[in-house]
């Protein structure tokens, strides 16, 4: 038997439940984890909520990110032995796998074994965010040294593993955040530049720093009315990722500016790298190798118990951490 957490109806952090389970051998392809430590995601709480990509099959599993030790392998896997350290690659369907639990199933394919100098508080937090930040930044735009990128609601662990990674490549990240309060650890998190959008003009502040050249790469997770002003600044033929919408607001299609300098405003989601297993395997080593160099370092917000998992939802529904939350289990 072992503890997971399962919901029953569409709703807030409290609909989360801790269940005592039989959890089955793993199945053809499968490898069975003890989780150490989970790292929470934005789209597990919109995912909960019915706000997500696919919709829950009652009742749900939820979960992306789990690091921890191997304790079964089932048929037809290789490349893995029991007592193996592994952290969970998001390549999965949450309506198929989730891995807020003690013991979990997941596809081998979502698994990678992780440098053992970190911490399992660490191992739960590099997955989603440097993927996601990687396949945007350097595997579709190529960013360059020398290029700025635009990076809104930078203080999440996905907008602080951009920075990271933009400075990795050379480029100039420019980090938006809407109150003052994030200003100074988003300047020690490495962004070359800050902009508080709540207190200054975004369109002359980045237009200012960047010489009235404007920046080729935009990053933005929010969508909403902000995408207006964001078009403004940004370099003819230049690409705006949307991978999130986390404003409630519509998102206006800016024509003529997107015309006029032949602008690509592009949807993107984690699963056009981590289902393509040459590209999945290019961004392993890209983020494997800048662990092991330093340039890239997850940032810890908080750590809440297994037991708190109903509070950690909700301190991640706050927006008050600056980086990754991560339960302990």
């Amino acid at each position: 038997m072992a503890r997971v957490v399962r919901f029953y109806e569409i709703g807030g952090p409290e609909v989360l439940k801790i269940e005592q389970v039989e959890v089955p051998p793993p199945g053809k392809g499968e490898i069975q984890i003890a989780v150490k430590a989970l790292g929470l995601n934005r789209a597990e709480s919109m995912f909960r909520s019915g706000q997500y990509i696919e919709h829950p099959r009652l009742p749900a599993r939820n979960g992306y990110e789990a690091a921890g030790t191997v304790t079964a392998v089932g048929e037809g896997v290789k490349g893995f032995k029991v007592g193996d350290v592994v952290s969970t690659i998001p390549a999965f369907s949450l309506n198929e796998y989730g891995v807020y639990g003690d013991l979990v199933n997941v596809p081998a394919y979502a698994v990678a074994h992780h440098a053992a100098s970190l911490s399992w508080e660490q191992a739960a937090s590099i997955w989603m965010q440097y993927m996601t930040a990687y396949g945007a930044l350097i595997d579709i735009a190529g960013l360059k040294a020398g290029e700025a990128v635009v990076i809104p609601a930078a203080s999440s662990s996905v907008g602080l593993a951009a920075i990271q990674i933009a400075n990795r490549v050379g480029a100039i990240p420019i980090a938006l955040t809407r109150g003052s309060s994030k200003r100074q650890a988003l300047l020690n998190a490495g962004a070359s530049e800050v902009i508080v959008t709540d207190e200054q003009d975004l369109v002359k502040e980045i237009r200012g720093i960047t010489g009235g050249k404007g920046a080729r790469v935009v990053f933005d997770p929010v969508g909403g009315p902000t995408v207006a002003k964001l078009v403004k600044v940004m370099t003819p033929s230049g690409i705006l990722f949307l991978y999130g919408a986390l404003s409630p607001e519509p998102t206006p299609l800016p024509v003529l500016e997107v015309l006029g300098h032949s602008l690509t405003i592009r949807g993107y989601i984690l699963p056009e790298i981590t289902t393509d297993p040459v590209r999945l395997e290019r961004g392993k080593q890209f983020v494997n190798q800048g662990l092991a160099s330093g340039s890239l370092k997850p940032i810890i917000a908080k750590t809440f118990p297994f037991e708190e998992i109903v509070e950690a939802h909700r301190y991640m529904e706050s927006n008050q951490q600056v980086g990754k939350i991560v339960v302990t289990v």
